[in-house]
């Protein structure tokens, strides 16, 4: 998506540690117009898909979730890295690793909020190793619900998680796609 490109290529920046840093507009301060366009565009390529809810993981995809659920008309769901005292014990839960903060958390998503008829649409800000939506995957799986795609704003495609998660039989669709970043010779997209 050239207008999601142009942003990254104009505020986004390549950090040591093969690091973007777009929390100008995408994670930290969000560009709620531009989320707009990136929730249309998801929309767009998936629309007839009968998509049912909309699943991602705190906190950094929520906005774009929520973006794109409306132009579904459906709810979002968003698994909790932490129990809190208002959910129960009834839980589905998965092992992330996550890329972007070096740790292991575990994922959670009351049972009562993701059911066997339900046809899933991941949507996530990033994918770089693919370690989040392959938690939310198993998650889906053990709800006994469909994995319709995953929504992604940027893919680094050179990580290799999209390339699992299309092997796995996942449709990953990216709205910018990442071949290499360097801080001295910036960005180059798919």
């Amino acid at each position: 998506m050239k207008l999601l490109e142009d942003r990254i290529r104009r505020d986004g920046e390549c950090r040591p540690g093969d690091v973007l840093k777009v929390d100008s507009f995408l994670n930290h301060q969000i560009d709620v117009a531009l989320l707009c366009e990136l929730g249309k565009e998801l929309e767009r390529l998936y629309h007839g898909a009968g998509v049912t809810k909309i699943l991602t993981v705190e906190a950094s995809g929520i906005g774009i979730a929520c973006i794109a659920a409306q132009y579904f008309g459906v709810p979002v769901v968003f698994a909790k890295k932490s129990k809190t005292s208002n959910i129960a014990d009834d839980v589905y839960a998965a092992k992330v690793d996550s890329y972007t903060h070096g740790v292991t958390n575990t994922v959670i998503v009351s049972k009562q909020y993701l059911h066997p008829e339900d046809r899933v649409l991941i949507v996530d800000d990033f994918l770089a190793k693919g370690q989040a939506l392959l938690g939310l995957s198993e998650i889906i799986r053990q709800a006994g619900a469909e994995i319709v795609g995953a929504g992604i704003a940027i893919e680094k495609a050179y990580q290799g998680g999209g390339d699992l998660l299309r092997e796995q039989g996942v449709r990953v669709e990216s709205l910018a796609r990442i071949a290499s970043m360097d801080p001295e010779t910036g960005i180059q997209f798919i």
